[in-house]
Protein backbone atom coordinates (compact mmCIF):
# COMPACT_ATOMS: atom_id res chain seq x y z
CA UNK A 1 0.00 0.00 0.00
CA UNK A 2 1.06 3.47 -0.70
CA UNK A 3 1.65 5.77 2.25
CA UNK A 4 -0.19 9.14 2.30
CA UNK A 5 2.12 11.94 1.41
CA UNK A 6 2.22 14.61 4.07
CA UNK A 7 3.14 18.17 3.39
CA UNK A 8 5.66 19.50 5.69
CA UNK A 9 5.56 23.28 5.70
CA UNK A 10 8.58 25.08 6.83
CA UNK A 11 8.36 28.32 8.79
CA UNK A 12 9.45 30.51 5.85
CA UNK A 13 6.74 29.04 3.64
CA UNK A 14 4.03 29.74 6.27
CA UNK A 15 5.22 33.32 6.61
CA UNK A 16 5.08 33.80 2.85
CA UNK A 17 1.53 32.48 2.58
CA UNK A 18 0.34 34.77 5.40
CA UNK A 19 1.85 37.81 3.67
CA UNK A 20 0.15 36.98 0.36
CA UNK A 21 -3.26 36.53 2.07
CA UNK A 22 -2.86 39.77 4.02
CA UNK A 23 -1.94 41.71 0.88
CA UNK A 24 -5.01 40.31 -0.92
CA UNK A 25 -7.32 41.24 1.96
CA UNK A 26 -5.85 44.77 2.10
CA UNK A 27 -6.32 45.36 -1.61
CA UNK A 28 -9.87 43.98 -1.47
CA UNK A 29 -10.83 46.27 1.46
CA UNK A 30 -9.38 49.31 -0.26
CA UNK A 31 -11.45 48.54 -3.35
CA UNK A 32 -14.60 48.14 -1.23
CA UNK A 33 -13.80 51.33 0.67
CA UNK A 34 -13.34 53.25 -2.56
CA UNK A 35 -16.60 51.94 -3.93
CA UNK A 36 -18.39 52.70 -0.65
CA UNK A 37 -17.08 56.27 -0.45
CA UNK A 38 -18.00 56.91 -4.08
CA UNK A 39 -21.52 55.58 -3.48
CA UNK A 40 -21.81 57.43 -0.19
CA UNK A 41 -20.75 60.75 -1.71
CA UNK A 42 -23.08 60.19 -4.61
CA UNK A 43 -25.90 59.38 -2.15
CA UNK A 44 -25.16 62.47 -0.08
CA UNK A 45 -25.13 64.62 -3.19
CA UNK A 46 -28.42 63.12 -4.34
CA UNK A 47 -29.97 63.64 -0.90
CA UNK A 48 -28.73 67.21 -0.77
CA UNK A 49 -30.25 67.90 -4.16
CA UNK A 50 -33.49 66.22 -3.10
CA UNK A 51 -33.56 68.20 0.16
CA UNK A 52 -32.95 71.41 -1.76
CA UNK A 53 -35.71 70.58 -4.24
CA UNK A 54 -38.03 69.64 -1.38
CA UNK A 55 -37.27 72.88 0.48
CA UNK A 56 -37.82 74.91 -2.66
CA UNK A 57 -41.08 73.09 -3.36
CA UNK A 58 -42.23 73.58 0.24
CA UNK A 59 -41.35 77.27 0.07
CA UNK A 60 -43.18 77.58 -3.25
CA UNK A 61 -46.21 75.77 -1.85
CA UNK A 62 -46.24 78.09 1.15
CA UNK A 63 -45.99 81.12 -1.13
CA UNK A 64 -48.78 79.76 -3.32
CA UNK A 65 -50.89 79.03 -0.27
CA UNK A 66 -50.29 82.54 1.07
CA UNK A 67 -51.07 84.03 -2.33
CA UNK A 68 -54.29 82.03 -2.53
CA UNK A 69 -55.28 83.36 0.87
CA UNK A 70 -54.60 86.91 -0.21
CA UNK A 71 -56.87 86.29 -3.21
CA UNK A 72 -59.67 85.15 -0.87
CA UNK A 73 -63.05 85.50 -2.57
CA UNK A 74 -66.28 85.50 -0.58
CA UNK A 75 -68.15 84.37 -3.70
CA UNK A 76 -66.20 81.11 -3.56
CA UNK A 77 -66.05 80.65 0.22
CA UNK A 78 -69.15 81.07 2.38
CA UNK A 79 -67.77 82.94 5.37
CA UNK A 80 -70.95 82.36 7.40
CA UNK A 81 -70.43 78.59 7.52
CA UNK A 82 -67.79 77.47 9.99
CA UNK A 83 -66.85 77.17 13.64
CA UNK A 84 -64.80 78.92 16.32
CA UNK A 85 -61.52 77.16 17.09
CA UNK A 86 -59.57 77.87 20.27
CA UNK A 87 -55.89 78.61 19.60
CA UNK A 88 -53.85 79.82 22.54
CA UNK A 89 -50.61 79.79 20.53
CA UNK A 90 -51.56 82.75 18.35
CA UNK A 91 -51.49 85.94 20.38
CA UNK A 92 -53.69 88.95 19.63
CA UNK A 93 -51.91 91.54 17.48
CA UNK A 94 -52.45 94.28 20.07
CA UNK A 95 -53.82 94.75 23.58
CA UNK A 96 -55.92 97.36 25.30
CA UNK A 97 -52.77 98.54 27.05
CA UNK A 98 -50.51 98.59 23.97
CA UNK A 99 -52.90 100.42 21.62
CA UNK A 100 -53.38 104.04 22.73
CA UNK A 101 -56.49 104.63 20.61
CA UNK A 102 -59.02 102.35 22.31
CA UNK A 103 -62.01 103.83 24.11
CA UNK A 104 -62.30 102.83 27.72
CA UNK A 105 -65.74 101.41 26.92
CA UNK A 106 -64.17 98.44 25.09
CA UNK A 107 -60.92 98.04 27.10
CA UNK A 108 -62.14 95.03 29.06
CA UNK A 109 -58.81 93.86 30.54
CA UNK A 110 -57.96 97.37 31.66
CA UNK A 111 -61.43 97.54 33.21
CA UNK A 112 -60.82 94.40 35.27
CA UNK A 113 -62.07 91.48 33.20
CA UNK A 114 -60.31 88.46 34.78
CA UNK A 115 -60.65 85.88 31.98
CA UNK A 116 -58.81 86.14 28.67
CA UNK A 117 -60.00 83.12 26.69
CA UNK A 118 -62.33 85.24 24.54
CA UNK A 119 -59.26 86.69 22.77
CA UNK A 120 -57.99 83.34 21.46
CA UNK A 121 -60.92 82.04 19.43
CA UNK A 122 -60.37 81.99 15.66
CA UNK A 123 -63.09 81.76 13.06
CA UNK A 124 -62.53 78.78 10.75
CA UNK A 125 -64.80 78.79 7.69
CA UNK A 126 -65.82 75.34 6.52
CA UNK A 127 -64.58 75.69 2.94
CA UNK A 128 -61.49 77.87 3.22
CA UNK A 129 -58.92 79.38 5.54
CA UNK A 130 -59.38 82.97 6.67
CA UNK A 131 -56.00 84.73 6.45
CA UNK A 132 -54.63 86.48 9.53
CA UNK A 133 -54.86 90.26 9.40
CA UNK A 134 -51.75 91.59 7.63
CA UNK A 135 -51.08 95.16 8.78
CA UNK A 136 -48.48 95.88 6.10
CA UNK A 137 -50.78 94.63 3.37
CA UNK A 138 -53.61 96.77 4.73
CA UNK A 139 -51.43 99.88 4.68
CA UNK A 140 -50.19 99.15 1.18
CA UNK A 141 -53.81 98.86 0.07
CA UNK A 142 -54.56 102.22 1.65
CA UNK A 143 -51.54 104.08 0.31
CA UNK A 144 -52.72 107.51 -0.84
CA UNK A 145 -56.34 106.69 0.04
CA UNK A 146 -59.10 107.31 2.57
CA UNK A 147 -60.99 104.58 4.40
CA UNK A 148 -64.05 105.70 6.36
CA UNK A 149 -66.23 103.64 8.70
CA UNK A 150 -69.71 105.13 9.02
CA UNK A 151 -72.31 104.16 11.60
CA UNK A 152 -72.89 103.73 15.32
CA UNK A 153 -70.71 102.72 18.28
CA UNK A 154 -70.38 99.14 16.96
CA UNK A 155 -68.95 100.50 13.74
CA UNK A 156 -66.70 102.71 15.84
CA UNK A 157 -65.48 99.54 17.55
CA UNK A 158 -64.58 98.04 14.18
CA UNK A 159 -62.78 101.26 13.26
CA UNK A 160 -60.76 101.21 16.49
CA UNK A 161 -59.93 97.54 15.90
CA UNK A 162 -58.64 98.36 12.40
CA UNK A 163 -56.56 101.27 13.68
CA UNK A 164 -55.05 99.16 16.47
CA UNK A 165 -54.26 96.33 14.07
CA UNK A 166 -52.11 98.61 11.87
CA UNK A 167 -50.77 101.32 14.17
CA UNK A 168 -48.01 99.27 15.84
CA UNK A 169 -46.24 98.83 12.48
CA UNK A 170 -46.02 102.61 11.98
CA UNK A 171 -43.20 104.60 13.63
CA UNK A 172 -44.34 107.02 16.35
CA UNK A 173 -43.58 110.15 14.37
CA UNK A 174 -45.41 108.84 11.30
CA UNK A 175 -48.91 108.54 12.76
CA UNK A 176 -51.48 110.81 14.39
CA UNK A 177 -55.04 110.74 15.67
CA UNK A 178 -57.57 113.54 15.67
CA UNK A 179 -60.70 112.69 17.65
CA UNK A 180 -63.94 114.53 17.11
CA UNK A 181 -67.46 114.20 18.39
CA UNK A 182 -68.73 113.20 14.95
CA UNK A 183 -65.67 112.73 12.76
CA UNK A 184 -62.37 111.14 13.86
CA UNK A 185 -59.28 110.65 11.71
CA UNK A 186 -56.24 108.39 12.16
CA UNK A 187 -53.44 109.29 9.75
CA UNK A 188 -50.57 107.10 8.56
CA UNK A 189 -48.24 109.80 7.20
CA UNK A 190 -45.71 107.57 5.46
CA UNK A 191 -48.53 106.00 3.44
CA UNK A 192 -50.47 109.25 3.00
CA UNK A 193 -53.49 107.28 4.20
CA UNK A 194 -56.34 107.96 6.61
CA UNK A 195 -58.57 105.56 8.53
CA UNK A 196 -61.63 107.52 9.62
CA UNK A 197 -64.85 107.16 11.58
CA UNK A 198 -68.00 109.16 11.01
CA UNK A 199 -70.79 109.00 13.57
CA UNK A 200 -74.24 108.47 11.99
CA UNK A 201 -76.11 105.84 14.04
CA UNK A 202 -79.11 105.72 11.68
CA UNK A 203 -77.21 106.76 8.52
CA UNK A 204 -80.21 109.00 7.83
CA UNK A 205 -80.59 112.21 9.83
CA UNK A 206 -82.14 112.30 13.30
CA UNK A 207 -82.42 114.63 16.26
CA UNK A 208 -80.03 112.31 18.14
CA UNK A 209 -77.05 112.55 15.82
CA UNK A 210 -74.77 114.94 17.71
CA UNK A 211 -76.36 115.40 21.10
CA UNK A 212 -77.43 111.88 21.93
CA UNK A 213 -80.96 111.52 23.26
CA UNK A 214 -80.98 108.60 25.67
CA UNK A 215 -84.75 108.09 25.68
CA UNK A 216 -85.74 106.30 22.45
CA UNK A 217 -89.25 107.74 22.79
CA UNK A 218 -87.85 111.23 22.18
CA UNK A 219 -85.87 110.38 19.05
CA UNK A 220 -87.17 111.49 15.68
CA UNK A 221 -85.78 110.23 12.37
CA UNK A 222 -85.77 112.00 9.03
CA UNK A 223 -85.94 108.82 7.00
CA UNK A 224 -85.80 110.54 3.61
CA UNK A 225 -82.51 112.44 3.88
CA UNK A 226 -78.82 111.79 4.50
CA UNK A 227 -77.63 115.15 3.15
CA UNK A 228 -76.24 116.49 6.43
CA UNK A 229 -74.05 113.42 6.85
CA UNK A 230 -73.34 112.55 3.23
CA UNK A 231 -71.37 115.70 2.47
CA UNK A 232 -68.65 114.20 4.67
CA UNK A 233 -68.65 110.93 2.69
CA UNK A 234 -67.54 112.50 -0.58
CA UNK A 235 -64.08 111.87 -2.06
CA UNK A 236 -63.54 108.80 0.13
CA UNK A 237 -61.97 105.75 -1.54
CA UNK A 238 -63.44 103.08 0.73
CA UNK A 239 -66.75 103.60 2.55
CA UNK A 240 -67.82 100.99 5.12
CA UNK A 241 -71.37 101.48 6.42
CA UNK A 242 -73.38 99.89 9.21
CA UNK A 243 -76.61 100.62 11.04
CA UNK A 244 -78.79 98.34 13.14
CA UNK A 245 -78.89 98.41 16.91
CA UNK A 246 -80.26 101.98 17.24
CA UNK A 247 -83.34 100.93 15.30
CA UNK A 248 -84.10 98.08 17.71
CA UNK A 249 -85.51 99.87 20.74
CA UNK A 250 -88.58 97.66 20.78
CA UNK A 251 -90.73 100.72 20.16
CA UNK A 252 -92.28 102.22 17.07
CA UNK A 253 -89.99 104.86 15.59
CA UNK A 254 -91.07 108.45 15.13
CA UNK A 255 -90.35 109.12 11.48
CA UNK A 256 -90.49 112.21 9.29
CA UNK A 257 -90.33 112.46 5.52
CA UNK A 258 -91.16 115.13 2.99
CA UNK A 259 -92.36 118.56 4.09
CA UNK A 260 -94.72 118.76 7.02
CA UNK A 261 -96.47 121.94 7.98
CA UNK A 262 -96.17 121.07 11.65
CA UNK A 263 -92.43 120.43 11.49
CA UNK A 264 -91.32 117.73 13.91
CA UNK A 265 -94.90 117.43 15.15
CA UNK A 266 -95.78 115.88 11.80
CA UNK A 267 -94.04 112.55 12.45
CA UNK A 268 -95.64 109.16 12.14
CA UNK A 269 -94.81 106.16 14.28
CA UNK A 270 -93.61 103.25 12.18
CA UNK A 271 -92.60 99.68 12.92
CA UNK A 272 -88.83 99.27 13.07
CA UNK A 273 -88.59 97.16 9.91
CA UNK A 274 -90.72 99.65 7.94
CA UNK A 275 -88.74 102.69 9.11
CA UNK A 276 -85.47 100.81 8.50
CA UNK A 277 -86.47 100.02 4.91
CA UNK A 278 -87.32 103.69 4.23
CA UNK A 279 -84.04 104.85 5.76
CA UNK A 280 -81.89 102.26 3.95
CA UNK A 281 -83.54 103.05 0.61
CA UNK A 282 -82.70 106.73 1.17
CA UNK A 283 -79.07 105.75 1.78
CA UNK A 284 -79.08 103.45 -1.27
CA UNK A 285 -80.48 106.20 -3.49
CA UNK A 286 -77.70 108.53 -2.38
CA UNK A 287 -75.05 105.90 -3.14
CA UNK A 288 -76.51 105.16 -6.58
CA UNK A 289 -76.86 108.82 -7.52
CA UNK A 290 -73.58 110.10 -6.08
CA UNK A 291 -70.89 107.43 -5.89
CA UNK A 292 -68.58 106.79 -8.83
CA UNK A 293 -67.74 103.06 -8.52
CA UNK A 294 -64.52 103.65 -10.45
CA UNK A 295 -63.27 105.87 -7.63
CA UNK A 296 -65.06 104.61 -4.51
CA UNK A 297 -65.80 101.13 -3.20
CA UNK A 298 -68.77 100.70 -0.88
CA UNK A 299 -69.10 98.10 1.89
CA UNK A 300 -71.97 97.30 4.24
CA UNK A 301 -71.47 95.40 7.49
CA UNK A 302 -74.50 93.32 8.48
CA UNK A 303 -76.07 93.53 11.92
CA UNK A 304 -74.06 92.89 15.06
CA UNK A 305 -76.05 90.55 17.38
CA UNK A 306 -77.00 91.33 20.95
CA UNK A 307 -77.25 88.57 23.58
CA UNK A 308 -79.85 89.27 26.26
CA UNK A 309 -81.66 85.93 26.67
CA UNK A 310 -79.38 83.07 27.75
CA UNK A 311 -82.18 80.50 27.42
CA UNK A 312 -81.85 81.00 23.65
CA UNK A 313 -78.38 79.44 23.68
CA UNK A 314 -79.18 76.73 26.23
CA UNK A 315 -78.32 78.41 29.53
CA UNK A 316 -81.63 79.05 31.30
CA UNK A 317 -79.88 79.91 34.57
CA UNK A 318 -77.64 82.52 33.00
CA UNK A 319 -77.89 86.28 33.48
CA UNK A 320 -77.82 87.86 30.03
CA UNK A 321 -74.26 87.30 28.68
CA UNK A 322 -72.62 88.00 32.06
CA UNK A 323 -71.05 84.66 32.95
CA UNK A 324 -70.37 83.28 29.48
CA UNK A 325 -66.76 82.30 28.79
CA UNK A 326 -67.06 80.21 25.59
CA UNK A 327 -68.80 80.54 22.23
CA UNK A 328 -72.04 78.69 21.60
CA UNK A 329 -71.39 75.37 19.86
CA UNK A 330 -74.90 74.83 18.50
CA UNK A 331 -74.70 75.10 14.72
CA UNK A 332 -76.70 77.93 13.12
CA UNK A 333 -77.46 79.47 16.51
CA UNK A 334 -79.76 82.45 15.97
CA UNK A 335 -81.30 84.48 18.77
CA UNK A 336 -83.72 87.35 19.09
CA UNK A 337 -80.77 89.77 19.12
CA UNK A 338 -80.54 89.42 15.32
CA UNK A 339 -83.74 90.52 13.59
CA UNK A 340 -84.30 88.46 10.44
CA UNK A 341 -86.68 91.13 9.12
CA UNK A 342 -83.80 93.61 9.11
CA UNK A 343 -81.47 91.13 7.43
CA UNK A 344 -84.11 90.63 4.73
CA UNK A 345 -84.42 94.40 4.22
CA UNK A 346 -80.63 94.75 3.82
CA UNK A 347 -80.48 91.90 1.31
CA UNK A 348 -83.41 93.21 -0.73
CA UNK A 349 -82.42 96.88 -0.80
CA UNK A 350 -78.73 96.27 -1.58
CA UNK A 351 -79.70 93.61 -4.12
CA UNK A 352 -81.61 96.21 -6.16
CA UNK A 353 -78.88 98.86 -6.15
CA UNK A 354 -77.06 99.86 -9.35
CA UNK A 355 -73.82 100.39 -7.44
CA UNK A 356 -72.04 97.23 -6.34
CA UNK A 357 -71.94 97.04 -2.54
CA UNK A 358 -69.76 94.40 -0.87
CA UNK A 359 -71.59 92.95 2.12
CA UNK A 360 -69.41 91.98 5.09
CA UNK A 361 -71.63 89.33 6.63
CA UNK A 362 -70.60 89.10 10.28
CA UNK A 363 -73.98 88.22 11.81
CA UNK A 364 -73.97 84.42 11.96
CA UNK A 365 -70.37 84.04 13.14
CA UNK A 366 -70.98 86.74 15.77
CA UNK A 367 -74.14 85.00 17.00
CA UNK A 368 -71.98 82.30 18.59
CA UNK A 369 -69.84 84.77 20.56
CA UNK A 370 -71.89 85.20 23.71
CA UNK A 371 -68.56 85.32 25.59
CA UNK A 372 -67.04 88.29 23.74
CA UNK A 373 -69.18 91.21 24.99
CA UNK A 374 -67.90 93.87 27.38
CA UNK A 375 -70.38 92.66 30.05
CA UNK A 376 -69.75 94.58 33.31
CA UNK A 377 -66.15 95.46 32.37
CA UNK A 378 -67.08 98.71 30.73
CA UNK A 379 -68.30 102.22 31.39
CA UNK A 380 -71.63 103.96 31.27
CA UNK A 381 -72.17 107.69 31.03
CA UNK A 382 -68.39 108.14 30.79
CA UNK A 383 -67.75 106.41 34.12
CA UNK A 384 -66.57 102.88 34.87
CA UNK A 385 -69.11 100.64 36.52
CA UNK A 386 -68.88 100.61 40.30
CA UNK A 387 -68.45 97.39 42.25
CA UNK A 388 -72.14 97.49 43.16
CA UNK A 389 -73.08 97.83 39.50
CA UNK A 390 -70.75 94.98 38.52
CA UNK A 391 -72.49 92.83 41.11
CA UNK A 392 -75.80 93.48 39.32
CA UNK A 393 -75.28 92.18 35.77
CA UNK A 394 -79.00 91.86 35.13
CA UNK A 395 -79.26 95.65 35.05
CA UNK A 396 -75.73 96.66 34.07
CA UNK A 397 -74.11 93.99 31.86
CA UNK A 398 -73.45 95.34 28.35
CA UNK A 399 -74.30 92.53 25.92
CA UNK A 400 -74.25 94.82 22.88
CA UNK A 401 -70.65 96.06 22.59
CA UNK A 402 -67.55 93.87 22.21
CA UNK A 403 -64.22 93.75 24.05
CA UNK A 404 -61.09 94.76 22.13
CA UNK A 405 -59.00 92.97 21.17
CA UNK A 406 -61.74 90.53 20.32
CA UNK A 407 -64.49 89.73 17.86
CA UNK A 408 -64.27 92.95 15.73
CA UNK A 409 -60.71 91.90 14.80
CA UNK A 410 -62.27 88.94 12.97
CA UNK A 411 -64.67 91.31 11.20
CA UNK A 412 -61.61 93.20 9.97
CA UNK A 413 -59.94 89.99 8.80
CA UNK A 414 -62.96 89.46 6.57
CA UNK A 415 -63.06 93.12 5.57
CA UNK A 416 -59.39 93.18 4.57
CA UNK A 417 -59.85 89.99 2.57
CA UNK A 418 -62.46 91.84 0.52
CA UNK A 419 -60.67 95.22 0.34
Amino acid sequence: MMKAYRWKLSLPMIAGIVCVVAMFVLLYNETLSSLYMTSFLRFRSTCARRDHVTDMKRKKDEENEEESRVEYDEDICDITEGKWVYNRTIKPQYSDTSCPYLDRQVSCVKNGRPDSGYKFWQWQPRECSLPRFDAKRALRKLRGKRLMFVGDSLQRGQWQSFVCLVESTIPIGEKSMKRGRVHSVFRAKEYNATIEFYWAPFLVESNSDEKIIGDPKQRILKVDTVAKHAKHWLNVDYLAFNTYVWWMSGLKLKSLWGTFANGEEGYEELEAAVAYRLGLKTWANWVDSTIDPNKTRVFFTTMSPTHMRPQEWGNPKGIKCANETKPVKKRAQWGSGSDKRIMKVVTEVIGKMKTHVTMINITQLSEYRVDAHTKVYTETGGKLLTNDQKADPLNHADCIHWCLPGLPDTWNQIFLSNL
